[in-house]
């Protein structure tokens, strides 16, 4: 059912760093935001895309960090390079989430993909990804208003996208 191209994702995604980064309070790098939201996804060259849909247990999660971290070394080793230095520390940083660009990059990233989500045809939908609740993205936006509106603008268009399933479902049924 649903093709989502990593490629596109992170397009998307630099040009939301683009378009929001100088929306934000504080403010950041954008070379190093973009930077960062071309590479936070490269490892998936080697390890494959690990979905954390649903949920990961501690283990998985730990399990998926050294995969990544170790595809991630390997990229540097195979660049052998300030490049593949750059690549490797900027990809570090987006997974420590210290800096405010690793917290734009990973709210943008989360909320990227809930929009690709709800473009895809509700058809393609499980039914845990129906019932969603969109409050776990709160504490990945809560540091800027210009996000918390991103988030509301992404929670609303998800729950119009449900209840018009639901609607429309209710309605063939009787």
């Amino acid at each position: 059912g649903r093709q989502e191209s990593v490629a596109e994702h992170c397009w998307r995604l630099g040009l939301m760093v683009m378009c929001l980064g100088p929306q934000l309070e504080q403010a950041i790098d954008m070379e190093k935001a973009l930077k960062m939201a071309l590479i936070h996804d490269l490892s998936e060259a080697i390890v494959g895309d690990i979905p954390t849909w649903g949920g990961l247990s501690d283990d998985q999660k730990a399990e998926k960090y050294t995969a990544e971290l170790t595809a991630i070394q390997t990229i540097r080793e195979s660049l052998g390079s300030a490049v593949g230095e750059e690549i490797h520390d900027l990809w570090v940083e987006f997974e420590k989430g210290d800096s405010v660009e690793a917290k734009l990059v990973f709210a943008l990233d989360k909320l990227e993909c809930q929009i690709q989500h709800i473009e895809a045809d509700i058809a393609t939908w499980n039914e845990t990804e129906k019932q969603i609740d969109y409050r776990w993205l709160d504490k990945l936006c809560d540091f800027d208003s210009t996000l918390k509106m991103l988030k509301e603008i992404v929670r609303e268009k998800g729950l119009e996208k449900i209840h018009a399933d639901s609607v429309e479902s209710t309605a063939r049924t009787t």
